[in-house]
């Protein structure tokens, strides 16, 4: 078997890492939890990340990192049913890909969510990449469409759901279509039969 590249262990490093953090957050998560998820000792991961902050910042850059490279994928689509598409099948195959980064991310929603009905803020990148995935749903929020807003936010979460619970399952390649053509639907796009 080839030996995994740098870039190859980060990746992996980081998705396990990320899902641990949103299993258990960041105060319940330790770097021994992580190191036995990898395979690795204590003194193995630390060789990677120095501690358990550095770690989870460093999730929280790919994160960032990853979700405005798929933002980007969208810019010069236009609304409709191609982009719609795109970003369902985008949401899909990052929760197929990165399953610790999809869960965190649906913690970070959940952190979000927290925060804002206790009326605080949280981290301002983290806030502007909200807004900047809701613009990329298409969704103005100077005055918008909340039946679109409900849809999507609907379709989205079903799909990464959905997508999660097939990578458990190990059924991603039978669940692909379904998960998709779910999601569309609830977009409002009816399947063509």
């Amino acid at each position: 078997m080839p030996r995994q590249s740098k870039a190859e262990i980060d990746a992996e490093i980081l998705d396990v890492a990320a899902g641990i953090f949103a299993r258990h957050g960041f105060s319940r998560t330790s770097i021994q939890q992580i190191a036995d998820a990898l395979g690795y000792s204590k003194a193995g991961l630390l060789h990677h990340y120095a501690s358990k902050k550095a770690l989870h910042d460093a999730v929280l850059d790919r994160y960032e990192a990853q979700t405005r490279e798929r933002i980007g994928r969208l810019e010069g689509l236009s609304p409709g049913f191609e982009r719609d598409r795109k970003l369902v099948e985008d949401v899909i195959d990052f929760a197929f890909r990165w399953p610790g980064m999809s869960a965190f991310a649906q913690e970070l929603a959940r952190d979000g969510e927290r925060l804002a009905h206790a009326g605080g803020t949280g981290d301002p990148r983290f806030t502007q990449l909200g807004f900047d995935i809701v613009g990329a749903m298409g969704i103005d929020l100077a005055a918008p469409d909340l039946q679109r807003m409900a849809r999507t936010f609907t379709a989205l979460s079903g799909a990464t759901f959905s997508a999660r619970l097939a990578v458990t399952m190990h059924l991603e390649r039978e669940w692909r279509v379904p998960i998709i053509d779910a999601a569309m639907a609830a977009l409002g796009h009816h399947h063509p039969n």
